[in-house]
């Protein structure tokens, strides 16, 4: 009998390294891609059209996604926080551009010096540049930052996080997904506002992105499976954070995501035995940083595989 889906995206190469001192070569950040879709993540966010001033880990964001999409092997998606950043994105045929704003006004305005409605709006100027274009079209994902608490603004409204939902939806997204940026998210949250966006977009798919700021990361995501969510954005070791979250231990692990999923029965497609052996990889090549995770440190239960 066949299981349901479900898909963990890995945002290492992104989120995981947007404030790693350490800069990774485009041969290994690509290394690292490839070895994650021999795993069986179908999806990767490779990187982030930023100017390299802010973050200089993207300088080489250009080189990263061509040799992304020349793979073939995995949907490569690009982040991106402006017009400016699609339009570099675009150009170099990444099939999936995610576009970020904060629900946080203070938070938007820290980020990218807009307005939480300036970003919004460009949103629309990204749509019309894509359908513009010729060729194959490009997935455009809608994700919304912050929508379960600030570490800059503190209460978010719930009522704002689903506006943008909204007009994400009306202006021509794809998809929508939903960020816990700085960690404040708690089960009870995540299940009311994500039943309340799932309601409010159907039938567009949406997809989650938690930190496991304070030990909930997976708490929450089971809790957005209730919601009817079924896409998890994720991080080898769980590496990352946001620079706005003092003190955040980063993404919610990758692995640990793909064995909450597949102990509740859903199909990931993930291979554990590659993905643990690139992890290893990772820590290699950054020995400054700190991974979490407990399947690294634990290992499989015997009897997972009878789960499978």
């Amino acid at each position: 009998m066949s299981r349901e889906q479900a898909k963990v995206r890995e945002v290492g190469p992104r989120d995981g390294l947007q404030m790693v001192q350490r800069i990774l070569s485009t041969e290994q950040k690509l290394d690292w891609c490839r070895k994650a879709a021999e795993a069986g993540i179908a999806e990767i966010e490779i990187t982030s059209f930023v100017p390299p001033q802010v973050v200089p880990q993207f300088a080489d964001a250009v080189d990263v996604a061509l040799g992304a999409v020349a793979m073939g092997s995995f949907t490569p998606a690009a982040l991106v926080p402006n017009q400016k950043g699609a339009e570099r994105a675009f150009d170099v045929g990444v099939p999936v551009v995610n576009y970020v704003l904060s629900a946080s006004e203070a938070h938007n305005l820290a980020n990218v010096r807009r307005t939480t409605e300036e970003s919004l709006s460009a949103f629309g100027a990204i749509v019309a540049m894509r359908d513009r274009a010729e060729g194959v079209r490009t997935h455009l994902g809608g994700c919304i930052a912050t929508a379960f608490g600030c570490t800059i603004q503190g209460d978010v409204p719930e009522a704002g996080v689903l506006e943008i939902a909204r007009r994400y939806a009306e202006m021509g997204a794809d998809e929508i997904i939903v960020a816990d940026t700085v960690g404040y998210g708690d089960p009870k949250q995540v299940r009311r506002i994500l039943s309340a966006v799932v309601a409010e977009v159907a039938p567009l798919p949406v997809a989650c992105h938690f930190h496991d700021t304070r030990g909930l990361g997976l708490a929450n995501v089971v809790a957005a499976l209730e919601a009817g969510v079924r896409a998890f954005d994720a991080s080898l070791g769980g590496l990352g954070g946001c620079p706005f979250a003092p003190g955040a231990s980063g993404n919610i692990a990758t692995e640990d995501t793909a064995f909450l999923l597949e102990s509740l029965g859903f199909d990931t497609g993930v291979r554990f035995e590659p993905l643990l052996a690139l992890r290893q990889q990772l820590e290699i090549w950054l020995p400054e940083e700190c991974f979490g995770g407990a399947i690294a440190r634990a290992g499989l239960p015997k009897t997972f595989e009878y789960q499978r």
